[in-house]
Order: structure tokens, then C-alpha cells, then sequence
């Protein structure tokens, strides 16, 4: 049930975050956007291995959402260098600030009840996907920051560090996918 909740929440956090993106010319929101369309896959996996799919096909899935953090991170770094390089100035929205505030909340009160259910049940796959819902709440913090200091304090570069903050996480999770899936 808490997978399908955080897979509902992304899904409609899709749509959301490209629109406050487009709204806000942010790309640290733009990015979380992406980073949410990944998650969508994660939980797909995660439901995937809950309903008893076999090891070939898990690894497969893994290794393209691997490779979609990949993307993400290079994506999300040639743009924060260009908004960095080039003074680009995104435009304060209520939008984007409000999402990520509600996410921030969500996803530590999900990644509690993940980690919860996860040791009843002695399931490591649902402790390690708990633990990338507490990840998800960090990047929401982060993003709400960067848009948070340019909206109110004048803090344009806020916003591309913030996007730096998801290409750390992006080649964390890369690495540990490609690593552990090896």
C-alpha cells in the first residue's frame, strides 16, 4: 500500500513539477521532476520483486533505471554550469515551493511507514526502497531550499546548486545500482 502511495504521489508529481519547472524556468525543479519520473520505475521494480518477478528481468530494470540517473546527472549538470556560466535567473513561484514543501513531508512520513512495514515483514528490498523514499525527502528539502533562497533572499545560484545537490544523488544511486546489480 505505501509503495503505490509513493508511486501515485510521483506520478502525479510528474505533472506538477514540469509545469512549476516551465512556471519557474527552475532547474533544480525541472530535475526533481526527473528524478521523480525515475522513482515512478524504482516503485515499478519494487512491486515487481513484492509480486515474485525473477532475477534476469529485476536486474534488467535495474540497470535502465541506473542508466536514467545517468542521464539525469549529465543533463542536470551541463544545465547548472549553463545557469551558473550564464547569471540565468529563475523565476520565483509559489508553485514549485509549495510542492516540494508537501513532498519534503510526504516522503519521510512514507520512508517511516516503508521501514516499519519492511522489518515486520523482514524484506530488504522494501528497507532499501524506505530508504530511498527518506533520500526522496532530502532532495525535496534541498530543492525547496535553492528555490526558497532565490525566491526570498535574491539567491539566483541557489536554484543550479540545488541541481548540483540531485547530480551528487543521481551518481550515488547510479554507482550503487551498477555495483550492487553486478
Amino acid at each position: 500500500m505505501l509503495e503505490v502511495l509513493t508511486l501515485s504521489w510521483n506520478v502525479l508529481g510528474v505533472g506538477v513539477l514540469a509545469w512549476a519547472a516551465v512556471a519557474d524556468r527552475s532547474i533544480a525543479v525541472a530535475g526533481f521532476g526527473l528524478d521523480s519520473l525515475i522513482e515512478i520505475g524504482a516503485s515499478a521494480v519494487v512491486l515487481w520483486e513484492l509480486a515474485g518477478s525473477d532475477e534476469q528481468r529485476r536486474r534488467r530494470a535495474l540497470h535502465l533505471i541506473g542508466l536514467a540517473f545517468i542521464a539525469l546527472a549529465l543533463y542536470l549538470s551541463v544545465q547548472s554550469a549553463w545557469a551558473l556560466w550564464h547569471r540565468f535567473h529563475p523565476d520565483p513561484s509559489p508553485a514549485g515551493i509549495g510542492w516540494t514543501s508537501i513532498t519534503a513531508v510526504l516522503m519521510f512520513v512514507l520512508a517511516a511507514g516503508k521501514r516499519r512495514t519492511g522489518q515486520a515483514l523482514r524484506n530488504p528490498v522494501l528497507l532499501a526502497e524506505g530508504r530511498v523514499t527518506t533520500i526522496d525527502g532530502l532532495l525535496a528539502v534541498a530543492v525547496l531550499l535553492g528555490l526558497a533562497a532565490n525566491a526570498f533572499l535574491g539567491w539566483w545560484w541557489a536554484d543550479p546548486l540545488s541541481g548540483f545537490v540531485l547530480v551528487y544523488y543521481a551518481g550515488v544511486e547510479a554507482k550503487s545500482i551498477f555495483t550492487s546489480s553486478a
